[in-house]
């Protein structure tokens, strides 16, 4: 009877490690096609995403246009894969950038305390005070419209989530046993906060990272619907929205189909990151 109750708990620890595996094997599948086209899209045989054929303007999804064509006759399929390259540039780039920058603040702020802590809360306290869509418009007005430039202002936007991530996990390693060895023992800040800390940082930083570039691949497509993002002919998926909903009576697939693919890169990147953030924190999987 003993035995039987044992397997039984063996059992019903072992299904929702494989219901878990399978729960994230479909968001990841998805990531991996997305990011898969993204790069290949020019050796894949696609036609050109900016070639127009007004003849063939709005046309519905067929066998010869898998996902129509739009208010100008381009296809569809190719806009969106290449539109992925964008979104995934700008998604992946820009919150490296807030997270390089934000980092350092935030650990400087959490090791040093004091001053340089005061000094940096106030600045990420500053940053949050503005809008963030009102001053990613601001600097893309400013800038101009490029690639590039809406890289940055998205990056600098993702600055003060980074730094308080990395300031709250920098105050929770600051003084533990291991740090305060190195200390005694005496290495110096610099070692300290490269050998000991940072390693702690990495994990909960990069499940953060999956989220954020969730954000700024949503708050790029915003940028776009308003006419400050990626400029055109370059395909984005903010872009291909703000030009299919002119067409929503007639030709509706024109924008729910790129917004229908944002929604769901978007869910499946906060999906894994919400997973990655339970592994390498194990209080919350136990939630």
């Amino acid at each position: 009877m003993h035995a039987s109750a044992a397997k039984g708990a063996t059992i019903a620890a072992v299904r929702p490690r494989r219901r878990w595996h399978w729960a994230l094997a479909l968001p990841l599948g998805w990531l991996v096609l997305v990011a898969f086209l993204a790069v290949t899209a020019d050796w894949i045989g696609l036609p050109d995403p900016a070639a127009q054929e007004l003849i063939l303007r709005r046309k519905p999804p067929s066998l010869e246009y898998l996902l129509g064509t739009d208010n100008l006759g381009r296809d569809m399929l190719s806009r969106i894969i290449y539109g992925a390259r964008t979104s995934l540039i700008v998604g992946i780039c820009a919150p490296f950038l807030g997270f390089l920058i934000g980092g350092a603040i935030g650990m400087s702020a959490g090791y040093f305390r004091g001053k340089i802590d005061l000094l940096a809360v106030g600045f990420i306290d500053v940053l949050l005070a503005f809008p963030a869509l009102v001053l990613a418009l601001t600097f893309t007005a400013y800038l101009g419209q490029s690639l590039f430039n809406v890289t940055l202002a998205l990056g600098i936007l993702s600055i003060p989530a980074a730094a308080r991530v990395s300031r709250a996990n920098t105050l929770a390693w600051a003084n533990r046993d291991f740090v305060l060895a190195a200390r005694t023992i005496g290495a110096s800040n610099w070692r300290i906060l490269t050998r000991e800390i940072l390693p702690n940082l990495l994990p909960p930083m990069f499940a953060f990272w999956l989220v954020a570039i969730s954000v700024i691949i949503v708050a790029e497509g915003a940028l776009s619907f308003l006419g400050l993002g990626i400029p055109a002919p370059q395909p984005s998926w903010g872009g291909m929205i703000a030009d299919g909903r002119e067409a929503l009576d007639v030709a509706p697939h024109t924008a729910l189909i790129p917004a229908a693919v944002m929604f769901a890169t978007v869910l499946s990147l906060n999906f894994v990151g919400d997973m990655v953030r339970n592994m390498v924190d194990p209080r919350r999987s136990a939630l």
